[in-house]
C-alpha cells in the first residue's frame, strides 16, 4: 500500500490523483518501460537516464516545489482497487493575473489505455482547476495523428482552436500539434441565450 502525500489529492470514481512519492519509483519506472513503444511516438525523446532513480527523484522534487510555487499541479493517476499505478496528469504552466490558465498534459500506460480512466482523471482536474484553483482557460495540444488523444479531448470538452505549427519536439524532431481547449465559462457553438 502506497502512503500519499495528502495535497492536492483528487478522487473520482475508480482514481485517486496525487503527488508523485519517491516510493513510486519502481511502479512509474516499470510502467514506463513496459509503455515505451506505446509512449515514444507522442513524447519528447527520452534522456538516457528517463527511468534512473536519480531523474524520478528530480521530477518528485520538482513536482513538490511546483505545487508550492503555483506552477504546475503534476499528479499520478492511482486505480483505488489495488493501488495501481495507471499514468500521470499535469497542469503545467500555470499563469495567473489576467491569463487564468494552464495546460495539460497526460499520458498512460498501454495496459490501461482505452479504459476510462484518462477521461475520468482529466473531469477531476478540469473541474478542480475551474472551482478551486480559480483558472479560466485549460489548454492542451497533441499530435494531429493522434487520434485516441484528440478523440478524448474532445470527449472530455475540449473545443479544437486551430494548429501550432513546429510546436514541440516529439521523438526528437520538431512537430505541428493541434491545439485545444476547454473554458470555465464557455459559450462556443451555444446558439441559445440564458
Amino acid at each position: 500500500m502506497l502512503t500519499r502525500m495528502r495535497k492536492p489529492q483528487l478522487e473520482t470514481e475508480r482514481l485517486t490523483l496525487c503527488l508523485p512519492q519517491h516510493s513510486d519509483f519502481t511502479a512509474w519506472s516499470s510502467l514506463r518501460r513496459e509503455s515505451a513503444e506505446f509512449l515514444k511516438p507522442w513524447e519528447p525523446s527520452w534522456a538516457p537516464d528517463h527511468l534512473s532513480r536519480k531523474a524520478f527523484t528530480n521530477r518528485v522534487t520538482w513536482a513538490r516545489r511546483a505545487v508550492n510555487n503555483d506552477t504546475a499541479m503534476p499528479l499520478f493517476i492511482i486505480r483505488r482497487e489495488d493501488q495501481v499505478l495507471v499514468g500521470a496528469i499535469t497542469l503545467d504552466n500555470i499563469r495567473r493575473g489576467p491569463a487564468q490558465a494552464g495546460t495539460l498534459g497526460y499520458w498512460t500506460g498501454a495496459r490501461f489505455a482505452r479504459k476510462g480512466y484518462m477521461r475520468e482523471a482529466i473531469g477531476a482536474v478540469v473541474h478542480h482547476a475551474f472551482i478551486h484553483m480559480d483558472l479560466s482557460r485549460l489548454e492542451a495540444a497533441c499530435l494531429p495523428e493522434n487520434e485516441p488523444s484528440r478523440s478524448l479531448l474532445e470527449k472530455s470538452n475540449f473545443k479544437y482552436e486551430g494548429v501550432a505549427q513546429s510546436y514541440l519536439q516529439i521523438a526528437g524532431r520538431w512537430r505541428t500539434h493541434v491545439l485545444y481547449a476547454a473554458l470555465r465559462n464557455d459559450r462556443r457553438g451555444k446558439t441559445q441565450t440564458g
